[in-house]
């Protein structure tokens, strides 16, 4: 029983090491593709590429911020008109787990941005869920939690 014991928990230590290792891991081509499209919907909304945004965000996707939370065409206007502008999003760690038609991705982030003008710095917990629809991935929830400490250090 000891032995099974400390097989499970050495293979449980082993995944989550490498789930943790360089940022963006992943062990699935499914898992790899949500990745690259959570990198480029930060380049997107770094550039306020509104066209493309538009094109990724589910028509019933909400958005969860510090100051409230609203649907896909408010995340989009507020994007457009520099409401808020996610000027850079440092990636510290990412996990993507996929289910059925549905992929949770969970990231920790530093984000660079202007809020009403001002430029600030916060560590997130960030929340990605995507959908695949007519074999296509569209983020359908974006949800920001505020870290009390550098997102370095706390991993999803």
């Amino acid at each position: 029983m000891k032995t099974i014991f400390t097989l499970l928990f050495g293979i449980l230590l082993a995944t989550t090491l490498v789930a943790q290792q360089g940022g963006d891991i992943a062990s699935s081509p499914g898992q790899n593709e949500i990745i690259r499209l959570s990198n480029q919907k930060w380049q997107w909304m770094a550039n306020k590429n509104t066209d493309s945004l538009q094109v990724l965000f589910h028509d019933k996707s909400v958005f969860v911020h510090m100051g409230g939370s609203w649907g896909k065409q408010q995340e989009l206007d507020v994007i457009k008109t520099g409401g808020i502008w996610y000027k850079k999003a440092d990636i510290h760690h990412t996990v993507v787990n996929i289910i059925d038609h549905t992929a949770i991705l969970l990231s920790n982030i530093t984000l660079l941005a202007v809020v009403g003008g001002n430029e600030v710095t916060n560590p997130f917990a960030v929340t990605e869920v995507y959908v695949m629809e007519d074999h296509h991935w569209h983020l359908a929830s974006l949800s920001f939690t505020k870290l009390l400490t550098p997102s370095v250090q706390n991993k999803p």
